[in-house]
């Protein structure tokens, strides 16, 4: 067993080392140490704290360990890519879930104490938490509660939102807002009933309050994002992410843990920032994501869209190519479903070879998670240097001679400046078609993930090339020239 000097030590090297992982993730360059800063910051922390004062039981922690480590190698690398957005939400409910089992473990502990010192126990004979809890005072005994309160509404919320999230982003569940009648009152009336029992809890009541606490909060987290549209999963997840964090650093209160506070804050904070730069990149608020987004009641008729989707074959997008000198390509969720990264990638070395100006315009919410499409293009060896994000490239479609949209519909989305009535009016996207060209890798005619129409793909100088993304770029290599 180690020393709480040696704990607290860890503590703050692994705190560290989490701060370092965060900050190295902001840049395509740094990503790989900053992912090793984390597994070897978890690595401090699991090992200082499973082997700390007070801890013990050992002959069933260790197996439990070497099991969770295994099953968690074994999914992660059975993940696609494309899978990725929903193995994080499902990893955000095991979060959730945990803290929801700690909080009650940490109230029945407290009763437990209670009622021994009621009949004169010793402290010898409590186990380390619930020593922790005899040496409080009654007003520190009271914040405990507070603390275990706020870690099962959070934690519940958590659960089953990221239990949701994880069925429409794997399309086992419908991505269209689905409600129960009543909708958002629902909601509100399950808030207000938490709340009472939480006051009820704090003032004494029995245990069964913090069951029903959080049989509410499992049903506002399922909810609440049952209502929300696809096109907001992104920051979705994102939003379960911080809702994760907070969880995790109210148990780390409950726990006298400084590891857990600190860590639970980082991720908490973190997710709650990346929300709202991604609500910003769809001119969202926070509020309105929340409680409908994309998807939702639109406040008129949309606009009818005219003309015809033109399509085109590969000799002719390879003809446009040999004859361009400025080519972007806007990679989307398609890229990743086709696994066509790679060919992307061959296609922009050829036509660099040949001297063109090759780069990808990368919007803050392509994909299914923030920084799909980074990591996506840095696994095919994409130069970092030619994949800009929407600020720095938008200005330059009207001097690009092409532009590539490979799987993306919201993004490239004109009705987001044109029609007032559309879904996703307001939202900053990607002005492709100021191209002199643009052509749309697209399996068919359908309206995407969001089921919204695209005025885009009925513009005259829009062509549809049709097809898996990965087999339709391979098919233009070896006609480029």
């Amino acid at each position: 067993m180690l020393g709480q000097g040696f704990v607290s030590a860890a503590a703050i090297a692994a705190s560290v080392l989490f701060i370092l992982s965060l900050g190295g993730l902001s840049n395509q360059e740094k990503a790989k140490r900053a992912v090793w800063y984390g597994i070897v910051g978890m690595a401090v922390a699991v090992f200082f704290t499973a082997f700390g004062p007070g801890i013990g039981g050992y002959w069933w922690m260790i197996p439990m360990i070497i099991i969770g480590s295994v099953i968690g190698w074994y999914v992660a690398s059975r993940v696609a890519m494309t899978e990725m957005p929903q193995l994080v939400a499902a990893l955000h409910s095991f979060v959730g879930l945990a803290a929801v089992f700690v909080a009650w473990n940490a109230d029945l502990e407290r009763r437990r104490v209670l009622a021994a010192q009621a009949l004169g126990a010793g402290q010898q004979e409590f186990s380390a938490f619930a020593a922790l809890v005899a040496t409080k005072a009654p007003d520190e005994l009271m914040f405990l509660q507070i603390e275990v309160v706020f870690a099962i509404f959070i934690g519940a919320v958590t659960f089953t939102g990221s239990v949701i999230a994880f069925g429409k982003l794997a399309g086992k569940v419908d991505g269209k807002p689905n409600q129960l009648p009543g909708g958002h009152m629902l909601n509100a009336g399950a808030v207000a009933l938490s709340l009472v029992l939480a006051i009820a809890y704090i003032s004494g009541a029995g245990f069964w309050t913090l069951i029903i606490l959080a049989l509410l909060a499992f049903f506002i987290g399922w909810h609440l994002i049952m209502g929300i549209g696809g096109a907001d999963m992104p920051v979705v997840v994102s939003m379960l992410n911080s809702y994760s964090g907070w969880a995790a650093a109210a148990i780390g209160f409950t726990l006298s843990n400084d590891l857990l506070i600190v860590t639970g804050a980082l991720v908490g904070s973190s997710g709650a920032i990346l929300s709202y730069i991604m609500c910003k990149a769809m001119n969202r608020n926070f509020v309105s994501v929340i409680l409908g987004g994309f998807g939702g009641v639109q406040s008129g008729v949309a606009a009818e869209i005219e003309g015809e989707q033109v399509a085109i074959d590969a000799g002719g997008v390879a003809s446009a190519l040999n004859n361009a000198n400025s080519v972007v390509i806007v990679p989307g969720y398609g890229m990743a479903v086709a696994q066509a990264q790679n060919a992307v990638s061959e296609l922009v070395r050829k036509l660099r070879s040949a001297g063109k100006e090759v780069r990808f315009a990368i919007h803050p919410v392509a994909g299914r998670l923030p920084g799909h499409m980074n990591v996506l293009l840095a696994e095919a060896r994409v130069p970092y240097d030619i994949v800009l994000e929407m600020d720095e490239i938008n200005d330059d479609f009207p001097k690009t001679d092409v532009a590539i949209v490979i799987g993306s519909n919201d993004i490239v989305n004109p009705a987001a400046q044109d029609d007032p009535n559309s879904p996703i009016a307001g939202m900053p996207v990607l002005e492709v078609w100021k191209s002199s060209v643009v052509f749309v890798c697209k399996r068919g005619q359908g309206t995407g993930y969001s089921g919204i129409e695209n005025p885009l793909f009925y513009k005259e100088n829009t062509r549809m090339f049709y097809g898996d993304a990965r087999e339709s770029i391979d098919s233009l290599l070896s006609l480029i020239d």
